[in-house]
């Protein structure tokens, strides 16, 4: 979601104009740009989450295994999880930032006819 103020066109645009776009090439580009980022990274937090499950589950002991004091390996996997979604996040504004604004400014300026 851009933080610039957008004003709207005097006529919204026909569905029409969202067929073409949806057609072209630079929406495709931007569907492929989210997609490289998106299924990666979130197959990489699945399987993350999915070994912190199962270390929960089956192996008690090494969860268990005091670090510090009363803070265990269990613990500290579980706010791993919370930092990893932070860290996630961050890489995704900026990827977005990057990688996908610029071309999904484009494609607004193309379906609301701005003209710049």
């Amino acid at each position: 979601m851009s933080t610039v103020e957008h004003t709207p066109s005097e006529s919204a645009p026909d569905a029409q104009k969202w067929v073409d776009v949806q057609a072209s090439d630079d929406f495709a580009e931007l569907r492929h740009r989210l997609r490289k980022f998106v299924f990666p990274v979130s197959g990489l937090f699945l399987a993350w989450y999915l070994l912190y499950v199962l270390l929960a589950d089956y192996a008690h002991g090494f969860m268990s295994t005091k670090v510090i004091g009363n803070i265990n390996v269990g613990l500290i996997f579980g706010l791993l999880q919370f930092v990893s979604t932070f860290v996630i996040t961050t890489l995704y504004v900026r990827h977005a930032n990057k990688n996908l604004d610029p071309l999904a400014e484009k494609l607004r300026e193309e379906i609301e006819g701005d003209g710049k």
